[in-house]
């Protein structure tokens, strides 16, 4: 069942923000591109005014001026005029770029550079006139009307506002000479148009805040989103526990198929079982080849003991190697002379069977370290 947009209550979570930005949804204020393009421009205009203008002045003095040699060779003038419409074409280029860069600026300032090529695919949903119609009455349409309406009027008044006050001086260049009064026109408008870019610099610093919250209200997600994404992105519980059980039963394949290969294994008396291999040629130190618990622990046993493999009751030195060897890794150094006294022994019982020396006494006490000892270490926190 979809959530309703009242129980949509919660933050987006990290996954729908990187979602909604490679579709293309991030915050983005019209008015700041308004203002950029009517901001911008008229800078650019007014720095490009002067050198634009002494060059139309003297394209049109060079088209206006008739001599015998420009009436006897007739396609300068044609000439002529290419050059002062490239003159032209290269200004408006110029400031469209420059517009152009100040928009793309704009938007990236409050959303962000986004890669994305999915608003600009074609959705054959968009062609259907009454899905279309529909979209033209939501709450965030006539809010944006609303809005508009209100920049439209606020501009309105104070245009108005500056023209009633202004209409006497403006009046008055009728009196004046021409440079004089081309000079109070231009600044006339520089002061009109900057008033106007100052109620449009106000507006954009409301919107942006405001098209950032709204873009965050709309990709709030409700309870029953929240643990949707939660079981995509974990995964389904069964599937992870079928994961699980497959990699305790490769673990366990390698653990068993390990055990040949080991010189001893050392017993507590059940519930452990630890593997231990020493290559004196190719190893620093002795290594746990495999290692188990509970059943894994009896079927390690059983292992080695088909193999020949001496398995001793250490259940110390089994519970220390367990806690804290790492498989096909050196062991402790805390724990060598432990193995070192297993080895010792395993190595003269392999003599006598050999023929080549008396049999071993009983299997020793490994002497292994108390604080390395889980149980030992447990009692002497409980107490």
């Amino acid at each position: 069942m979809e959530s309703n947009s009242q129980d949509r209550n919660l933050p987006a979570s990290e996954r729908k923000l990187r979602r909604a930005i490679e579709d293309g949804q991030v915050t983005r204020s019209r008015d700041l591109a308004h203002l950029a393009v009517l901001g911008v421009g008229g800078v650019a205009l007014l720095a490009l005014a002067p050198m634009l203008y002494a060059r139309l002045k003297l394209d049109l003095v060079r088209q206006l001026s008739f001599d015998a040699s420009t009436l006897a060779q007739s396609g300068s003038m044609l000439t002529r005029m290419q050059d002062m419409a490239v003159a032209g074409l290269v200004a408006c280029t110029v400031f469209a770029l420059i517009v152009m860069v100040a928009v793309v600026l704009s938007y990236i300032a409050v959303g962000g550079w986004v890669q994305s090529l999915k608003p600009l695919m074609p959705d054959l949903s968009r062609l259907n006139p009454l899905s279309g119609f529909g979209r033209l009455f939501t709450k965030d349409k006539l809010a944006e009307v609303a809005k508009m309406l209100v920049i439209v009027l606020t501009l309105a008044v104070a245009s108005s506002i500056y023209m009633y006050a202004t209409a006497p001086s403006i009046v008055a260049l009728v009196m004046q000479p021409s440079a004089a009064a081309i000079v109070s026109m231009n600044e006339w408008l520089v002061s009109g148009m900057g008033m106007l870019l100052l109620i449009i610099l106000v507006v954009a610093a409301i919107d942006v805040p405001l098209q950032t919250f709204l873009h965050k209200s709309r990709l709030k997600m409700s309870h029953q989103e929240v643990k949707q994404e939660h079981k995509e992105s974990e995964g389904n519980p069964h599937v992870k526990g079928r994961l699980r059980q497959r990699q305790r039963e490769m673990s366990q394949r390698n653990s068993i198929s390990a055990v040949p290969r080991a010189d001893f294994v050392v017993m507590n008396p059940t519930h452990f079982a630890v593997a231990v291999r020493y290559d004196e040629h190719s190893m620093r130190a002795p290594q746990v080849v495999s290692r188990g618990a509970d059943l894994l622990a009896l079927r390690i046993r059983d292992t080695a003991r088909s193999h020949a493999i001496p398995v001793l009751q250490a259940p110390v030195l089994a519970r220390a190697l367990y806690a804290h060897a790492e498989l096909e890794q050196d062991i402790p150094s805390s724990l060598y002379t432990a193995v070192a006294q297993v080895l010792a022994y395993v190595y003269r019982l392999r003599a006598a069977e050999r023929g080549e020396g008396p049999m071993p006494d009983a299997p020793p006490v490994p002497d292994v370290p108390p604080e390395l000892d889980p149980q030992a270490a447990t009692v002497l926190a409980a107490a």
